[in-house]
């Protein structure tokens, strides 16, 4: 079942569509037209099957913008899905204007809870011990809520959460709706289902048994803004012959498949709003070559049956976790040897271990390359033709052309080929900068920016201090930070260009060792490592080079 073809309102599916769904997981197209009806049910679903947006999309269509108290209360287990399951709900009602939500759970100031709730909040997400805090300080008003979600309560009532969660059905209005999730029903859920609910409609799914393929899995932790240069380094790493890109969204791909070919890439996309004859002339292309790259949805790449795909890349991660399982499949077909990389951005991690969880498989951690790395691996590659075109011979015309050129130029031949495989390999390779990506040290240094700070040695300041408080108050990985180098009374530090403004806004009303810290760009101001002797040192820091960067051999 497609969301559109429901009666979901506009903000509603604008929102869908955003986020990528184009069709209903089973639990979705199970449960949302039951809830939509208003009766209670008892949905049987795993962790990776959609459930958030089975309860999220109907309770969203049943809240009134307009009235600002509490309608829908949704209760977690732990902190990490009530965090979860808000985010999900908040983008679901990204275009519902006057909707609130917010999650809350024990660990968090709860005076910034209490001064949320006093604004007037529509959707609250929280774990039951925090919920019983604020019902026991009367500030969440009960009396209103038309709707209440246990979310994987099996796992609550495993946790020892069965009376709080009691205390608080306890305390709801007796007409409202109460939709209850677990993935297994044993003996106490279903007696909290029949003390609590009315006439509730079971809504089973069971995720059938899925075995992940024997292949090589990866997956990289990167930040949302550089995922194109990420998966750009990947393709000339592994420089697959035929290669699989999953997004979840129509739009991303279309915005991918953009971003590759301006990189110099042979990709297309394919999704569910292209016709027919446009999927069947993508499809041709990829199976005879023409196009190396295939970015696609998951709907869309159903229809896929290419047995040749080197690499699967997932650029998201999918939103069931059944889809994981039929993305990598589509690789290491007939017996032969596939890879698959999944990208990774924050908290998605914890989606990535329940997709391993259910998969029963293993998806090792791996740093994003490096530009060495990407520049060894593909002078290895020319090598291994070079080895090729010696030990086929016939070269004796060339040679004839070398041996003069080196008479006349002065040069040896070691030098000669040196040359040529730098321009082989494209002469920007070597400026490429990394923009804050996991850097070796020697590499984009034109990226970074040195900051000056106004404590040194005589503060008793060490090196480890100022990357502490820098990596602490700004959340920039310690790693990422350059040379440090500290003088009598300041020191100058060097940051990736793309962190500087986080860092300095992050490091206002910082103390280090006792002391008020200023920091500014070291240039201003005159301030540099001369300071001292009056000179200054202009310090410009070079911008990235976008020309020509020297993709692998066939993909310029």
């Amino acid at each position: 079942m497609r969301f559109d073809e429901t009666e979901l309102t506009a903000p509603i599916l604008r929102a869908v569509a955003e986020m990528g769904f184009e069709e209903m997981t089973p639990i979705q197209a199970a449960a949302i037209p039951v809830v939509l009806e208003g009766k209670d049910i008892i949905g049987q679903a795993q962790t990776g099957t959609g459930k958030t947006a089975a309860f999220g999309i109907p309770l969203l269509q049943r809240v009134n913008p307009k009235d600002r108290s509490l309608q829908a209360l949704v209760l977690c287990p732990t902190r990490e899905l009530a965090i979860q399951v808000a985010e999900e709900i908040r983008k679901l009602a990204k275009f519902m204007h006057g909707i609130k939500v917010l999650p809350i759970y024990g660990g968090q100031d709860i005076t910034k809870q209490i001064r949320s709730l006093k604004g007037g909040v529509q959707v609250i997400i929280g774990t039951p011990g925090r919920v019983m805090d604020h019902m026991r300080r009367h500030t969440l008003k009960m009396e209103t809520v038309k709707t209440v979600t246990l979310d994987e309560a099996d796992e609550m009532l495993n946790m020892g959460f069965r009376e709080d969660i009691e205390l608080i059905l306890g305390e709801l209005p007796e007409e409202r709706q109460t939709l209850l999730f677990s993935a297994t029903m044993p003996q106490p859920i279903m007696e909290l289902a029949a003390t609590y609910q009315k006439d509730a409609e079971l809504v089973r799914v069971v995720k059938r048994e899925l075995t992940v393929p024997k292949i090589e899995q990866y997956y990289y932790e990167v930040r949302q803004k550089n995922k194109p240069e990420v998966l750009s380094r990947l393709l000339d790493m592994y420089d697959p012959k035929r290669a699989l890109v999953f997004c979840n969204t129509k739009k991303l791909v279309d915005e991918l498949v953009s971003d590759l070919q301006l990189r110099g890439y042979f990709a297309d996309g394919l999704h569910g709003d292209l016709k027919q004859q446009q999927r069947d002339r993508v499809m041709e292309a990829f199976r005879n070559g023409k196009i190396d790259i295939l970015v696609a949805t998951d709907v869309a790449a159903r229809g896929i049956d290419v047995d040749d795909v080197e690499a699967v890349f997932n650029y998201d991660i999918p939103q069931d976790d059944e889809y994981y399982v039929h993305r990598i499949g589509r690789t290491g077909r007939a017996g032969r040897v596939g890879t698959s990389h999944t990208l990774v951005v924050g908290r998605e991690i914890y989606k990535l271990k329940d997709i391993m969880r259910y998969c029963k498989t293993k998806i090792h951690m791996r740093p994003v390359p490096s530009v060495n790395d990407i520049n060894t691996i593909r002078a290895e590659k020319l090598m291994s033709r070079v080895d090729e075109l010696i030990a086929g011979g016939e070269l004796r015309s060339m040679t004839e052309i070398i041996e003069k050129h080196m008479e006349e130029a002065d040069c040896t031949a070691l030098e000669i080929a040196a040359a040529l495989l730098k321009l082989s390999m494209g002469e920007s390779s070597e400026t490429i900068m990394d923009e804050g990506l996991d850097m070796s040290e020697g590499e984009g240094k034109a990226a970074r920016v040195r900051l000056f700070v106004n404590v040194g040695k005589k503060d008793n300041v060490r090196p480890g201090d100022i990357v502490g408080a820098i990596a602490g108050e700004s959340g920039m990985p310690g790693q990422l930070i350059g040379a440090i180098k500290m003088y009598d009374n300041y020191t100058f530090v060097e940051v990736p260009g793309e962190y500087v403004d986080e860092v300095l806004q992050a490091m206002k009303n910082v103390k280090i060792k006792g002391r008020d810290v200023h920091m500014e760009r070291a240039n201003k101001g005159g301030k540099s490592e001369d300071r001292g002797s009056g000179r200054s040192k202009s310090g410009k820091s070079g911008g990235r080079s976008t020309k020509g960067r020297g993709k692998s051999e066939g993909k310029r």
